[in-house]
């Protein structure tokens, strides 16, 4: 999964331009030619989204915006590769150019679980 952090701009609701957006759009048409997307979307600013924190007693909700921008995600792609460096390779294609910032992780798989299946 690459997810998109969150910038001043995108919290702040400001919609990339036109030529970013077409930058995007050629990305995403490459990683489905590829046959690796398997989903993605971009996020609305966090001041529209809600926090829930589960401590063992109680449920608190708390309402957007979150202080921490560098801490949120604007977006994100699911996609399915073979390899690190495949995924690696995919990421360094981003049509990114403002200081943007992504962050790479690996989805877990049910396979990644079976050692703790009950017999």
């Amino acid at each position: 999964m690459i997810l998109v952090k969150a910038t001043p701009e995108s919290e702040a609701g400001v919609i990339p331009s036109a030529q970013a957006f077409a930058a995007m759009d050629q990305y995403n048409e490459a990683l489905i030619d590829a046959g690796i997307m398997l989903h993605s979307e971009g996020l609305m600013a966090s001041s529209k989204g809600t926090r829930l924190r589960f401590d063992g007693e109680g449920i608190t909700v708390t309402g957007g915006p979150f202080a921490e921008t560098r801490e949120l995600i604007c977006g994100f792609w699911l996609i399915d590769v073979k390899s690190r460096d495949e995924a690696l390779a995919w990421c360094r294609r981003i049509p990114f150019e403002n200081g943007e910032e992504i962050e790479l992780r690996q989805v877990f798989e049910a396979a990644d679980f079976a050692v703790n299946a009950v017999a």
